[in-house]
């Protein structure tokens, strides 16, 4: 059943039968993400201290699995109310920490592995609650981390299993924002051809996603037509027209998937790319300026969901924003021009951006503690859109 959105002792009820684990798994999302950054900046060739191989090769794992794959495990295991589905953000949670403390590489994939299976389960529960295209949407994306984690598990390399993981992020995304967009008229065709991109994405990845030719070109075509789906048919188009932190998520929506068809379209140009700058530049469009636009427009409404703290809105959120477009143009164009310096000054600002948002997210929550406490209204299960329509568009909502 839906999470209650009442006042008084109903949200006090909802609150406490939240696990508190749900603080610690937050905790070491946070460090994996910090780690991840850390193995980036070192990936560039930064002389940064702690230069061991393996934190090199986790960057790909931390940032996705350990820091990503935690958070949107523990979002789904609060969003569906029950205690089981919280094993698999501790387990992924395990994983990353196995990863920074160098425990066996199979031991730390493996946790994370089965961390991702049991994020499966949980949407077999949501998909059967509400049979929806963006609920299954969702659920072939963990299906995509699931393949990648299994690859990963059996030995493959890194480059080889990023395409799915990149799947993974880029599904669960587009099908939560295909949840909102039946806010707008929509008609049966416009579902039909979100689903054909589904499956042409899926096909991409299945014939080797970046590292092959074809799947490389499959894939960026996919990703190109579903960023003008997106950017036509996605809420954002009237929300920006508000005001606030309503506007701001907007503008991170709209932005985000700029860079999302910036991908896509290097992709398809490139072709085959397993590293060097093409290969950099393809990734961190979408995993940095598509994903990480989206993480900045949503935190003021998942943090408050997850962990019941008020981040009010305020200005100084544009400047992180503002700062992540910047670094990653920075990036991507010494990435094009084989400018080294030019992409390693990208990357530092790229983390700049990161903990600005980190800082500013900190601040937000220090000064809604000073203000008179509200109850924030908890997230919204798969089947129940109204928490984040009232946040995205209060002028229909």
């Amino acid at each position: 059943m839906p999470l209650p959105t009442g006042k008084g002792e109903e949200y006090k009820a909802v609150m406490t039968s939240r696990p508190a684990i749900r603080f610690p798994l937050m905790a070491v999302s946070m460090i994996a993400l910090l780690a991840g950054m850390w193995a980036g900046l070192l990936r560039l060739g930064w002389a940064v201290s702690m230069t061991r191989t393996g934190l090199l090769v986790a960057h790909g794992p931390l940032m996705v699995s350990g820091f990503l794959g935690t958070l949107i495990s523990l979002e789904r295991a609060v969003a569906l109310g029950r205690r089981w589905p919280y094993a698999a953000p501790v387990l992924t949670a395990l994983g990353a920490l196995g990863l920074l403390l160098d425990v066996p590489a199979p031991i730390a994939s493996a946790a994370i592995t089965l961390g991702s299976v049991l994020l499966l389960a949980t949407f077999v529960i949501i998909i059967r609650t509400q049979p929806a295209l963006f609920t299954v949407t969702m659920g072939v994306g963990v299906v995509a981390w699931v393949v990648g984690n299994a690859l990963w598990l059996a030995g493959w390399p890194v480059f080889e299993v990023t395409s799915w993981w990149l799947g993974f992020l880029v599904l669960t995304i587009a099908g939560e924002r295909l949840e909102l967009s039946r806010l707008l008229p929509r008609s049966a065709g416009n579902e039909s051809a979100f689903l054909i991109l589904v499956v042409v994405l899926w096909a991409g990845l299945s014939v080797g996603g970046f590292a092959s030719a074809d799947g490389a070109r499959v894939t960026g075509i996919a990703l190109l037509a579903l960023t003008v789906w997106l950017l036509r048919h996605d809420v954002a188009r009237r929300t920006v027209k508000q005001a606030g932190l309503t506007r701001f998520v907007a503008v991170c929506l709209l932005s985000g998937y700029v860079w999302l068809g910036v991908g896509g379209l290097l992709s398809i140009i490139f072709g085959r790319a397993i590293a060097g700058l093409q290969y950099d530049a393809v990734l961190h469009a979408v995993f940095l300026g598509f994903v990480f636009a989206m993480i900045f427009g949503h935190a003021p409404i998942i943090f408050p969901a997850v962990l019941g703290l008020q981040i009010p809105f305020g200005p100084a959120f544009y400047a992180h924003l503002a700062l992540l477009h910047l670094s990653l143009v920075l990036r991507i164009g010494g990435d094009l021009s084989a400018m080294l310096a030019v992409r390693q000054w990208g990357g530092v600002l790229n983390v700049a951006a990161v903990l600005f948002f980190l800082a500013n997210t900190a601040y937000a929550v220090r000064q809604g503690r000073r203000t008179v406490m509200r109850p924030a209204a908890p997230i919204a299960r798969p089947s129940d859109a109204q928490q984040f329509a009232a946040a995205h568009d209060r002028s229909t909502s």
